[in-house]
């Protein structure tokens, strides 16, 4: 986009902006990856378009999840930079990258239908994982409008902010985010590495005859949307 190899992202329907290091995260997570949308008129004004189209979608998966809060896309456009959610350093003060339990709760996003109150094992690697709402204005919206659309679970099935089933100290247990019409979600949690059976290092029993991780659905729920609008 920065080359102009790429000139416009009106032909497209989906982003994922993907797990990694952009620029090593030597700024901080994601802020060298968020500067050249924020600060270049021509990508800013690209990506707003791309957000307010009806017929897009994105998912930001960790390093992705930290952007798309960088860029103000969590859980909408529009917040004070001072109130904008954002991801800050674990609670545990080190980088996690372990294999926890998640609920997938009762939200908009159009990538999760039909897989609300499952619990699901998913990995997780980051440093800087833990949602922060500096305006509590804000995290009441969410949980109001049910956009926390995915929560670390204890291994009784509840929302916990207990080591280490919650990896970074979240409020809440929140583990991802969702815009209200459901079309934009960012997510600590790595779905791309769990969703082959081969990547669970434990499954329940009845498991073990599926083929794909119920993860898939996320994928497949991109592809039909897509084929519907």
């Amino acid at each position: 986009l920065l080359e102009g190899r790429v000139t416009s992202l009106d032909d497209f329907r989906g982003l994922v902006f993907p797990g990694g290091f952009s620029y090593a995260d030597v700024l901080g997570s994601a802020k060298g990856w968020a500067g050249p949308i924020r600060f270049n008129p021509r990508l800013r004004d690209m990506f707003d378009r791309f957000y307010e189209r009806p017929d897009t979608f994105s998912l930001g998966v960790c390093n992705g999840c930290q952007l798309m809060a960088n860029i103000g896309w969590l859980p909408y456009r529009g917040i004070e930079e001072a109130s904008q959610p954002r991801l800050v350093h674990n609670k545990s003060g080190r980088f996690e990258s372990r294999w926890v339990a998640v609920r997938i709760t009762q939200s908009p996003s159009i990538l999760l239908r039909g897989m609300g109150g499952s619990v699901l094992g998913i990995n997780v690697a980051h440093g800087e994982g833990k949602f922060h709402f500096p305006d509590s204005k804000v995290s009441d919206l969410i949980v109001r409008e049910e956009l926390d659309a995915l929560e670390y679970v204890d291994p009784k099935g509840d929302a916990t902010e207990l080591y280490p089933y919650n990896p970074n100290g979240s409020p809440l247990g929140i583990a991802g985010i969702c815009s209200p019409d459901g079309r934009h979600l960012a997510m600590m949690p790595h779905p791309e590495r769990s969703f082959l059976m081969w990547q669970w290092p434990w499954m329940p029993e009845q498991f073990r005859q599926l083929e794909a991780s119920p993860w898939l659905q996320m994928f497949q729920n991109a592809k039909t949307w897509c084929e519907q609008h």
